[in-house]
């Protein structure tokens, strides 16, 4: 599973920054945005394998656009991973309710992002 796309999708900067190196790392090909609009606008050209969004994002938020991406055709096979600060148990029915295919809390726990991501990626890949 290494080697796949994931586009990372985040208004704060430092979090592209981590994410973008751990997954690096873990030889994973990262494209990262820092709004919606530009995650919309990419996936036809990028065709990623795994979205990791940020829920809380000014403009478009993270669960309007799993819901935008889900609905396509073209895109509603991409694995779609809800990235948020937001811990409670609503929270997450939230995002699984637009359409995530799961749920990482942040703090970014940099030991194991690589394993949930391919955890994910395998999951997806099953449906």
């Amino acid at each position: 599973m290494a080697g796949e796309t994931i586009l990372v999708v985040d208004d704060a900067s430092v979090n592209l920054k981590l994410t973008d190196i751990v997954l690096r790392k873990e030889g994973f090909h990262v494209h990262a945005v820092s709004d919606a609009e530009q995650a919309l606008n990419a996936l036809p050209n990028l065709r990623p394998s795994l979205v990791l969004a940020d829920i809380q994002m000014p403009g478009m938020d993270g669960l309007e656009m799993t819901r935008r991406i889900k609905e396509d055709p073209e895109t509603r096979g991409i694995v779609v991973v809800a990235l948020t600060a937001c811990a409670m148990k609503e929270d997450e029915q939230k995002a699984l309710d637009a359409g995530c295919d799961g749920y990482i809390t942040k703090p970014i726990d940099t030991h194991t992002l690589g394993t949930r991501v391919r955890e994910y990626l395998a999951r997806g890949s099953q449906m």
